[in-house]
């Protein structure tokens, strides 16, 4: 499990950044920054489900075969084993609250079935 003093750092990545606001056993609260075309892979994880909370901006969300554009104040459930994928083709910064439930987790729970910036896993 990732370790306790990741909590505040901006981790970047070629989407955007994110922060971890707190993490504890058997949860994460983080804050997503995606960057205007940036987003996030077409992905799944096999140990934590995922609650979302728009605060910002207009993102195409991804959720099994719902491809849909959404606004500050929706929020989504995304179970584990369920396909999903944040996507910002918007000129605005779109943020997100995302809070992590499960046994475990690490950022390599993260199984990719597409990204545009080539990584694997």
């Amino acid at each position: 499990m990732t370790e306790r003093n990741e909590v505040g750092k901006i981790y970047e990545r070629p989407w955007g950044n994110y922060k971890t606001l707190s993490l504890e056993k058997g949860y994460r609260v983080k804050i997503l920054t995606v960057n205007p075309s940036g987003q996030l892979s077409l992905q799944k994880h096999q140990h934590r489900s995922e609650h979302w909370v728009i605060v910002a901006g207009e993102p195409t969300i991804t959720i099994e075969e719902s491809v849909e554009t959404h606004h500050a104040n929706e929020s989504f459930f995304v179970p584990k084993g369920t396909l999903h994928r944040i996507e910002n083709f918007t000129k605005k910064t779109v943020v997100i609250v995302e809070v992590q439930v499960g046994d475990y987790l690490g950022e390599d729970d993260i199984i990719r079935y597409a990204d545009v910036y080539g990584r694997d896993g």
